[in-house]
């Protein structure tokens, strides 16, 4: 409960400032002894190792409080304000009540946000930062949810631009393409009546070239699997579906949610096979 009140506090610090205080910079504190700074370079960067280690071993709440140890000692440091965006959407994504889902993205975007000031080209820091947006928008408003996927557009073309082997910001941008290109007619009816437009450059063939970039980078990664395939099935796709699937269920799982989109791959797949016999079945029986 301690982190999630510090959760929620970040988070409404950051909706009570002005746009223009969250982004701007602070002022230079003054200059360390250099014995003092050399030891606090160390230290950040003990818990920097402790936090990846950690983190490749699915600990990850462990992980984010290394990564928040490291801030206290030097607030600036990009790789811990990123990591730590990251982790609190991971973290926030497994709960089920908004509550919590909200307080953790809230604190991703503030994590986030000071990446981007201490790195404004940063691939890691606009990544985080978009991925944020993604995640918020899924518990706000149609209004809010729309204008989200808007202003994502630029921190995640920047991230694949800034870093093109970043498998996950790849994945992002292929969620990014489908799902704008998608959008019904109400939303984008209201996108250009409210939002300016709607955001332009979306397409399924980039996202498929995007989800599938990503899978190339990281093909361990069954995420970008299922993605893939479930955008394969859903223009038709059917080989090309079956095919990434394949794939994916040679995976060995790791974590619960590995667990999860394995077996989803599983049914998916069984699911198709059966399609293509009932397929092969007809096609034969309008030969005879």
């Amino acid at each position: 409960m301690g982190r999630l009140l510090l959760l929620i506090l970040l988070g409404a610090c950051l909706l009570a400032l002005p746009a223009e205080a969250q982004w701007r910079k602070p002022k230079a504190a003054p200059k360390k002894p250099a014995a003092v700074e050399s030891a606090t370079t160390a230290q950040v960067a003990r818990l920097l190792q402790e936090g990846q280690e950690l983190q490749d071993k699915y600990k990850e709440s462990e992980a984010l409080g290394k990564y928040e140890q490291a801030l206290v000692q030097a607030p600036a440091t990009y790789e811990a304000l990123w990591r730590a965006a990251v982790l609190s959407v991971r973290i926030g994504a497994r709960y089920t009540d908004e509550t919590r889902k909200m307080a953790y993205f809230s604190a991703a975007r503030l994590y986030a946000s000071r990446a981007l000031v201490v790195r404004p080209e940063g691939a890691e820091g606009n990544y985080a930062e978009a991925l944020a947006l993604a995640n918020q928008a899924t518990l706000l408003t149609a209004r809010s949810r729309l204008l989200s996927y808007k202003e994502m557009k630029p921190y995640v073309f920047k991230a694949v631009a800034q870093r093109p082997g970043f498998a996950p910001a790849w994945q992002l941008l292929g969620r990014w393409h489908y799902r704008v290109h998608h959008y019904n007619i109400l939303e984008r009816v209201f996108s250009r009546i409210f939002l300016g437009g709607m955001p332009s450059g979306a397409s399924t063939k980039a996202a498929i070239e995007a989800l599938t970039r990503a899978h190339e980078l990281e093909p361990a990664r069954i995420e970008y699997a299922y993605d893939l395939a479930r955008i394969y099935l859903n223009q038709g796709y059917q080989n090309q579906a079956v095919a990434v699937l394949q794939d994916a269920v040679e995976l060995a799982p790791v974590t619960a949610e590995e667990l999860e989109i394995s077996r989803r791959c599983r049914k998916l797949l069984i699911q198709l096979n059966r399609r293509l016999v009932k397929q092969v079945h007809r096609h034969l029986r309008g030969i005879d």
